[in-house]
């Protein structure tokens, strides 16, 4: 598979066969990840690998207990990490200043850059991947089962395996959605009715509304996945576990 059609054939796979993947190919998906951009050239992540099965057992409830952790062969949880910069920096009569939030996001943005890559050098060589949303919700409780260090911060995992199911293209958006010209072009009533269109008179959209009993999809997420309640708890969550991780020392 060449990079293009792994790009635009992307499929999130929740389903795996328990063939493992051998040391070769995971190698080669984590030296992908290990070339991508990143901060300065300070590589301001860590990648753990979690492959024995009890510690995906152990991990699992800090991802709703989705079926796909114990069942993918290899679990990565992409950290963005300022201890090992910080503490070479301390080693070499250096000042080091990144225990604060603007480096938090310089950090996060290299470990999803690693992320995205070992994601594209895996679908490329035929295996199945799954980001897991829970990571920034469950983030204190993954910190407790990775024994992660102060300056380490789980920021997303990936499931990877060989795919025990082929699912459809997820919709997307059309390109004039998210793509402006020279200048953010802001949305207007007749826009967003437009751009949202196809997606709303989807057959899934419509089995959702009759499932969760609504009248539009974004009640449907604004109601039922993503619920205020729960964006404020997790959100207040997140913070808190920043600062114990020394990373709100502004």
């Amino acid at each position: 598979m060449n990079t293009m059609k792994a790009l635009t054939g992307h499929r999130s796979i929740r389903k795996f066969k328990p063939d493992p993947i051998h040391d070769e190919l995971l190698n080669t998906i984590l030296r992908a990840g290990i070339r991508a951009s990143t901060t300065g050239n300070m590589q301001l992540y860590s990648i753990i690998v979690t492959r024995d099965i009890k510690k995906r057992e152990l991990l699992a409830p800090c991802h709703f207990n989705q079926q796909m952790v114990k069942e993918a062969p290899v679990l990565l949880t992409f950290c963005a990490d300022i201890n090992r910069f910080t503490r070479w920096c301390n080693e070499r009569a250096a000042e080091p200043a990144y225990n604060n939030f603007l480096w938090f996001v310089n950090a996060a943005t290299d470990a999803l850059l690693a992320a995205q890559n070992c994601c594209i050098a895996a679908e490329e060589n035929g295996l199945g991947i799954c980001y897991l949303g829970t990571t920034l919700y469950m983030a204190d409780e993954i910190i407790h089962a990775l024994a992660l260090p102060p300056g380490v911060m789980p920021v997303t995992t990936v499931v990877m395996g060989i795919p025990a199911e082929e699912p459809p293209l997820t919709d997307r958006l059309p390109e004039a959605a998210v793509i402006h010209y020279e200048n953010y072009n802001d949305y207007t009533v007749t826009t967003i009715n437009k751009l949202y269109k196809e997606k709303e008179l989807l057959p899934l959209t419509q089995k959702l509304l009759k499932e969760n009993n609504k009248q539009t999809l974004a009640q449907v997420f604004t109601d039922n996945r993503y619920k205020k309640p729960d964006n404020i708890k997790f959100s207040q969550k997140l913070l808190n576990t920043l600062h114990k991780q020394g990373f709100m020392n502004q």
